[in-house]
Parts: C-alpha cells; sequence; structure tokens
C-alpha cells in the first residue's frame, strides 16, 4: 500500500457546478421499457442525473464552480500558484485543460498547470498530489479542479450503463494553515483488471476510424454500442469492490489509529446504492454519518466525493470537521483517506446550460 501523510494543508473552500438539465431516469425510455426503467431505479437508486448540453465540456462546469467559490471567498485570484485540473473527458487530446482553465480564470503566467487523467478515484489522488506540492513553502494557493462528462462516453442502448452515469465539476481551494492537521492518503492501482470499465477505440492504440464508430450489438441480452463508447463489466466491478476496498479502508484507519465510529463523517464514491449498502454494512459505518448524492446526480465518476459533500453537507459542516473518504473503479484504481476540514466554506451549487 502506498501511503502518504500530510501536515498544515487543507481544503479551505469547495464548490461545485453540475448541467441544468435533469434527466429522470423513469422517464429514460427511449430504447428501453418503463418496467425496466423503473427495476434500474429500484435497484441503484439513480432516480435523476444532469447531462451536459453538447456544447458544454468538463472545463465549462469546472470553470463555473471555481469562478463561484473565488468570487464567494473573495480570493486574489494572483495568489493561486497551481492548477491540477482531474478528468478522463478534456476538451481536447492536446493542449492540457488545465491550461486552458489557467488564462479562462484569469490566473498569472507563472501558475503550474497540469492534467490527471483518472477516474473514480481521480479527486483523492489529484488531492493528494495537489497537498504534496503545497508542503513546499514557494505555493500560496492552489486549485483542485475535477470535472466530467460521462453522458456523452456511454451508449443509451446498453443496459448496463445508460442508466448511471452523469455529469459535473468542483472546484477546491488548497491551502496552508497548522489549523488543518494532519492528512492521510492510501493510494492503489491494479492494472490487471483495466479490461472492467474500458473505451476500447479513439486513443493511440486503437485509433478512430469509421469502423470504430459504428453501433452494434455487443451481447447476447442486445445492448448495443460503439468502441469508441464505454462499456463496464459490472459483477466484476462489484467484485473487485468487495475485494480490496474495505480492506484498505480499515488498513488507512489502523494507520492512523482511530476507527470509522471516530470520523464525523464518511463520503465514499456515489457507484450505485447496491455497492455503498454493501460498504456501509462491512464497515459497520453509521448511515446517518454516510451522505449520499445518488439520487440526485447518479454516478458522476471523480466528481462524486465533493460532490456529495458540497450537495449533502452545506450548512453542516461545524469550525472542525474529520472525515473519512474513499474513491474506486475504472483502472482498476482505489484510493482512501483521512482529512481534518477547518472552517471549510462550500459555495452553492451552480447550475449551467
Amino acid at each position: 500500500m502506498a501511503y502518504l501523510e500530510f501536515e498544515g494543508v487543507g481544503i479551505a473552500g469547495l464548490g461545485a457546478a453540475v448541467p441544468r438539465q435533469i434527466i429522470d431516469n423513469l422517464k429514460y425510455t427511449t430504447h428501453f421499457s418503463a418496467q425496466d426503467a423503473a427495476d434500474i431505479v429500484a435497484k441503484t437508486g439513480i432516480r435523476q442525473r444532469r447531462f451536459a448540453a453538447a456544447t458544454t465540456c468538463a472545463s465549462d462546469l469546472c470553470f463555473a464552480a471555481a469562478d463561484s467559490l473565488l468570487n464567494d471567498m473573495s480570493v486574489d485570484r494572483s495568489d493561486i500558484d497551481l492548477l491540477v485540473f482531474v478528468s478522463q473527458t478534456p476538451d481536447y487530446r492536446m493542449p492540457a485543460t488545465s491550461i486552458l482553465l489557467q488564462e479562462r480564470l484569469g490566473l498569472s503566467k507563472s501558475t503550474i498547470a497540469f492534467d490527471i487523467g483518472l477516474g473514480c478515484s481521480g479527486f483523492l489522488y489529484g488531492l493528494s498530489v495537489v497537498y504534496a506540492l503545497m508542503q513546499q513553502q514557494g505555493l500560496r494557493k492552489a486549485l483542485l479542479l475535477d470535472g466530467e462528462t460521462r453522458s456523452k462516453v456511454y451508449s443509451p442502448r446498453d443496459r448496463k450503463t445508460a442508466f448511471l452515469f452523469g455529469d459535473g465539476g468542483v472546484a477546491a481551494l488548497i491551502d496552508r494553515d497548522a489549523a488543518y492537521g494532519h492528512s492521510w492518503f492510501s493510494l492503489n492501482s491494479d492494472g490487471s483488471r483495466a479490461d472492467l470499465i474500458k473505451i476500447e477505440a479513439g486513443g493511440y492504440r486503437k485509433p478512430s476510424s469509421p469502423d470504430t464508430l459504428v453501433e452494434r450489438v455487443v451481447d447476447e441480452e442486445g445492448n448495443i454500442r460503439s468502441d469508441e463508447q464505454a462499456y463496464m463489466h459490472g459483477a466484476d466491478v462489484f467484485n473487485f469492490l468487495l475485494s480490496e476496498v474495505p480492506r484498505d479502508v480499515r488498513q488507512l484507519l489502523e494507520r492512523v489509529g482511530c476507527t470509522a465510529h471516530e470520523m464525523d463523517y464518511v463520503l465514499l464514491h456515489q457507484a450505485n446504492n447496491y455497492m455503498n449498502d454493501y460498504l456501509i454494512k462491512k464497515l459497520k459505518l453509521d448511515r446517518e454519518r454516510v451522505p449520499s448524492s445518488i439520487a440526485k446526480y447518479g454516478n458522476t465518476s471523480s466528481v462524486s466525493i465533493p460532490l456529495t459533500l458540497v450537495s449533502e453537507l452545506g450548512g453542516k459542516l461545524k469550525a472542525h470537521q474529520r472525515v473519512l473518504m474513499s474513491g474506486f473503479g475504472v483502472g482498476m484504481s482505489w484510493a482512501s483517506a483521512v482529512l481534518d476540514l477547518h472552517n471549510c466554506h462550500l459555495s452553492r451549487i451552480v447550475e449551467v446550460d
């Protein structure tokens, strides 16, 4: 296990943005029956999602979240020395989306800016990278931006994924202060399971072609997708969660020297209700301390943990709270963290056309 520990760095504020368009899963019946939709909603707990417009990218959602947060907190943008953008749905293959956001947000040309291309564990990976860099005294403030438009990469005619994924963007302002205390991270990866969640074509291993864009029936259940639309082996993903995530959380808590019951809140990746119910029972968590946003936003990949924090804990955070976070998925990759939130500002969620 790769463990990281930091001191005196923390999240000063969080903002979030979602598309204005609401998808009602019970009415998402263009390609499936009303009974199919009802059965899937009952199993996953995903009643609504947000879909970005054709011209809206993850960067647009992150810009809206960051701009609102910086304005709310009256942050001098010249004080931001680092910008990290986490996404698997960037604007372009090149240049890096982070550099576009540096200019769009009006940050200094001396700002460090780079992208991290990770899925469901990406927020915690990105946070650990930012915390590590912020240990250097030359940096004042940092922005971690995390955005996904997963609605654009999954087939609406593949029952296994069509009802799960939504879009969103978040912005975290990272600062230094002794009041943040210690933070602990556990980061993990297993490339032998890379085929469990994947887009086969469109990269450089299998470049785009007229053939990769053709939608075909892909299994005996009649599901349809192209090679440039993502697929997921749900049962195997669940087995991955069973074998890796509870153990990782327990080992991290043991290293920190505390229990899950000492956490004020536990924030889990919003995969689906079935998976999270399992984790709540397996880890013997207090359900009242495990906020959920999946009914409103669906699975937003790496965005889901901070989006849940903003969505569900606005007005509830006290001056000092300790939280446990766990993100897991595509890669396969998984990460857990124990953080202290000290006077963390939560901006209202912004809606983007």
